[in-house]
């Protein structure tokens, strides 16, 4: 069955979601981040996808102190990307209690610190971040494209102790027009000891079915319940919440 990890992205202290990585194109979403995890956490859920946009295209994390209220002011289990781009900005998302760091940038410009906190952290606590546009893996908050595809990270770092990534499809993200079902298979036929995380264009519980019919054992969702169109509660009875 597959796992429901439900998304909060932060931008000036804010609940925000881009459409397609475009930071000129965000919706602010009421309720202060803290509030809407617990709300999460009220509904059953047990795991948070936690996005510092505002780091993402700077230099390292600007939303750490929302981490640490959430990690405190909550018993969620928090995987937290954005900024992440050097050994003191993974140390530092660790103290402020995420439970799971997500590496993207690091991973494409510095292959071989990303190697390293792999072998300080492990696989089962760092975690590749690989955003997708038109084939390629995307950088800086998504607004630089890499040389690299997902497939060239994952052979790269499988020797390292990767075993988690998260793929978004930046095209679809924010577009509730359905997830890359073909991109997740294909790497999973691929890479089998790998755990596939979608990401983007979730838009409905029958999203979710096709996921989990095509055997993905995790999806992010997002923009999908703060539109309205799914319902967080019916989530709960529809599968198992993630955890480490």
């Amino acid at each position: 069955m597959i796992n429901i990890i439900p998304a909060i992205d932060v931008m000036d202290g804010k609940c925000v979601r881009l459409t397609q990585g475009d930071y000129g194109r965000s919706r602010t979403y009421g309720g202060q981040p803290l509030d809407v995890a617990r709300y999460f956490e009220d509904c059953g859920i047990t795991f948070l996808h936690l996005v510092d946009l505002d780091g993402a295209r700077s230099a390292g994390p600007a939303n750490l102190r929302v981490l640490e209220s959430i990690a405190s002011g909550t018993s969620l289990k928090v995987e937290f990307g954005g900024g992440v781009k050097d050994a003191q900005a993974v140390s530092s998302a660790f103290d402020a209690g995420a439970s799971r760091v997500i590496c993207g940038s690091m991973a494409c410009r510095n292959p071989d610190l990303f190697i390293s906190c792999l072998g300080t952290y492990g696989g089962n606590r760092i975690v590749l971040g690989a955003d997708v546009r038109d084939g390629l893996v995307a950088v800086n908050g998504w607004q630089e494209k890499s040389e690299a595809s997902v497939a060239d990270l994952l052979e790269r770092f499988l020797p390292g102790g990767l075993s988690t990534v998260i793929v978004t499809d930046i095209s679809r993200d924010g577009m509730l027009d359905g997830p890359a079902v073909d991109l997740y298979s294909e790497l999973m036929h691929g890479f089998p000891g790998v755990e596939i995380i979608a990401s983007g264009g979730v838009a409905s519980i029958g999203d979710i079915e096709a996921l989990d019919k095509a055997g993905v054992p995790a999806v992010i969702v997002g923009k999908a319940i703060y539109e309205g169109r799914i319902d967080i509660r019916e989530l709960a009875g529809f599968g198992g919440f993630i955890g480490l």
